[in-house]
């Protein structure tokens, strides 16, 4: 059994994905087994296996506001902050939507906008400035957000505010040269085709530079050209960066040159024993099949010749794609049905074996396939239910481990789980 504590400066749970609905699932269940503290946490002492919290709540209260907690296992799943790359304006001038406070305030703002495009006297620029709706970042949030707006202003506000219906806009500005840029290229297609039927814009290579509270000035990255336009509301939703307890910790654990907690396949936090990070705080740090190249050719080698032939290395090719899923997305982007094709190349034609130089030179590019995982709320929640069965099964997976050969580790043992896929 395990005595479960969750500090959280928020007693409800809140889908990060739905937040552009302007819905969201609230949760306030107490179970009986679980300890619930609503604070902030302030500070992990990895050393002490202790961490120190603040209550969140206002000042008035009555009793000490900070206290600590011990743990034997820690898992931290704080999140991100908005990344607003101190561009001069964004803090006091744009929306964000990392809460729920944030898209209730979203909608009051989207609606006033509305509100004052309509009132009498204004010329028609003005109302146009008022309902022009700027979406700065073509990631996700960004574009789900210009989608569930357009089809509120559509299907809702333009009934209700029929006279301006002609003057609403939507802005999507992009750094890079296309939305969705950390997708496959046939998801940003397909985004990009749809908002040009819709009506929405998309301006590709503009960097924000400044943003005020009537206009919003980006460069124009081709030419280098400034240029300024109009405004009635804006999103910021250009990336996310790591919070001020996760960087304090990574200092602690010799991370510091890192930009984002480091954890291994298994979800362990590197350099540590006991703490476990998943969602937007941390990234699978991927381990290169080249970094166990050799350990991986004595493995399969069993005969001890100093070749492999091609049924010796089908006895390891299971445990290969389990450890390292670079591989499988390698052999699915050359169009390959098999791992064992990467070598008949390498191979002699007389004895069909290959030595650990042909072995290094086959598998080689595969490691060129090595991505880290986007940063939403699907991957954090897989993470979340890999890492509860994981601990559930632990002592019956020590006793007989699911997970793939050790190749860098003691000969013959297995890994107890499966790395997170």
């Amino acid at each position: 059994m395990y005595d479960v504590q969750v500090v959280s400066p928020r007693n409800y749970f809140a889908f990060t994905p739905l937040l552009p609905s302007v819905t969201c699932g609230t949760v306030e269940q107490r179970n009986g087994e679980i300890q619930f503290w609503e604070a902030d946490c302030l500070k992990i002492d990895a050393e002490n296996n202790k961490i120190f919290c603040k209550a969140n709540f206002d000042n008035n209260t009555v009793g000490s506001e900070e206290f600590s907690l011990e743990y034997d296992y820690l898992v931290v799943a704080v999140g991100a902050q908005v990344n607003t790359f101190n561009t001069p304006g964004v803090k006091e001038n744009c929306h964000f939507l990392k809460d729920l406070e944030d898209a209730q305030r979203l909608r009051r703002t989207v609606i006033d906008c509305f509100e004052k495009a309509v009132l009498p006297d204004l010329t028609e620029e003005e109302r146009r400035t008022n309902l022009h709706f700027v979406i700065v970042g073509g990631g996700p949030t960004g574009v789900e957000f210009a989608a569930e707006l357009h089809d509120f202003l559509i299907e809702d506000l333009v009934n209700i505010y029929p006279t301006v219906k002609d003057l609403v806009k939507i802005s999507v500005v992009q750094s890079g040269d296309h939305i969705l840029n950390t997708f496959d290229e046939r998801i940003s297609s397909f985004a990009e085709q749809k908002f040009s039927r819709d009506g929405i814009e998309v301006q590709t290579g503009c960097r924000v530079v400044s943003v005020s509270d009537k206009e919003i000035t980006m460069k124009m990255k081709p030419t280098g050209e400034l240029c300024s336009i109009p405004h009635g509301l804006v999103l910021w939703s250009t990336g996310i960066s790591t919070r001020p307890v996760v960087k304090d910790f990574m200092e602690q654990i010799g991370q510091g040159k890192r930009r984002i907690l480091a954890t291994n396949e298994w979800l362990r936090v590197k350099e540590t024993e006991n703490v476990y990070a998943l969602g937007d705080c941390a990234t699978i740090d991927q381990r290169k099949i080249m970094d166990d190249i050799v350990a991986i050719f004595e493995a399969a080698d069993t005969d001890n010749s100093g070749t492999l032939t091609m049924v010796e290395f089908r006895a390891v090719v299971d445990d290969i794609i389990a450890r390292y899923p670079q591989v499988e997305t390698y052999l699915n982007n050359q169009h390959l049905g098999d791992l064992t094709d990467l070598l008949k190349d390498a191979m002699s034609e007389d004895k069909k074996e290959v030595d650990i130089e042909g072995f290094k030179k086959a598998i080689h590019l595969v490691d060129s396939q090595t991505t880290s995982l986007p940063a939403t709320a699907q991957v954090a929640g897989q993470q979340g239910k890999y890492l509860a069965k994981c601990f559930n099964r632990k002592n019956q997976c020590k006793e007989h481990p699911e997970g793939p050969r050790r190749f860098a580790g003691p000969g013959g043992t297995r890994h107890f789980f499966a790395p997170f896929r």
